[in-house]
């Protein structure tokens, strides 16, 4: 489901204006093949619920964990997820890529 960025921003403020603790996770950097381009964004709120998306798959799952300690700890974080062409034919896919999120808390 593509979710606008307006719409991503919108629902992170609202959650914060509710009193709940937010995480913004934005994808900063790709490399080959990559699911989001750069500039995608996911909202998670600290029970875990989610507006937008930086990867569809197994990444997204990873950037939520970090978010939930992100806001825990209130240290941002740089993440970096990637497979290798020769990892990514071992899994069926037909080349490899990398990808960078950036999250953060939202005050």
């Amino acid at each position: 489901m593509s979710v606008a960025h307006d719409d991503i921003l919108e629902q992170a403020a609202a959650w914060r204006e509710a009193g709940r603790q937010v995480a913004l996770a934005t994808v900063v950097t790709t490399w080959g093949s990559s699911p989001r381009p750069v500039g995608s964004q996911l909202a998670i709120d600290e029970s875990g619920r989610m507006a937008g998306s930086v990867s569809g798959g197994c990444i997204e799952g990873a950037v939520v964990g970090e978010a939930l300690e992100v806001m825990a700890e209130g240290r941002p974080r740089l993440l970096d997820f990637g497979v290798t062409d020769e990892q990514a034919w071992d899994v069926g896919l037909a080349c490899g890529g990398r990808v960078q999120v950036f999250v953060e808390k939202v005050e």
